[in-house]
């Protein structure tokens, strides 16, 4: 690969600079996040200048751009340390997350709230069975027995 000249690559690393502020200013483009992706799409530039080089002994050097990305990230970091974000779709992410954290535990407490009632459904159902069984025991008992006599219900009473 043929290498760039001074020029291009000063012309290159200002290019990123500026993409890298508008970025950070949140002025995203359509479809585009604040990533190193839309950094060097933004800037006119390969990615692959952002990431380290393999020299064909094998050894390791640092890509041209390189340090804009660092220095990106660690812009970026501390924006988000602070609070801000220059991507909206992170932020709608992050309370996406906590709004879903919160339904889930309302559910988990309905739940609980739901197993609960069923439960003293349950009982108070079967509870009322028994009176009624109770109850209809009686009545025959009552039927079978002579020396039971039924009182009259009375009227209003007059004095």
């Amino acid at each position: 690969m043929p290498r760039i000249s001074e020029a291009d690559r000063t012309r290159n690393e200002e290019a990123i600079r500026a993409a890298m502020d508008r970025l950070l200013r949140g002025e995203l483009p359509p479809g585009g996040k604040c990533d190193l992706k839309t950094l060097a799409a933004e800037a006119g530039v390969t990615r692959t200048g952002f990431y380290p080089k393999k020299n064909r002994d094998g050894t390791t050097r640092p890509g041209p751009y390189q340090h804009l990305a660092e220095e990106f990230e660690r812009r970026l970091t501390a924006q988000r340390e602070a609070g801000e974000a220059p991507d909206p779709r992170t932020a709608q992410i992050e309370r996406l997350k906590t709004q879903v954290a919160e339904l889930k535990e309302r559910v988990t407490k309905r739940d609980e709230a739901i197993a609960q009632l069923t439960a003293f459904k349950t009982l108070t159902v079967s509870r009322l069975a028994a009176q009624h069984m109770e109850i209809e025991r009686l009545r025959e008992q009552i039927a079978a027995v002579d020396n039971v006599r039924r009182m009259r219900a009375t009227g209003s009473q007059t004095s």
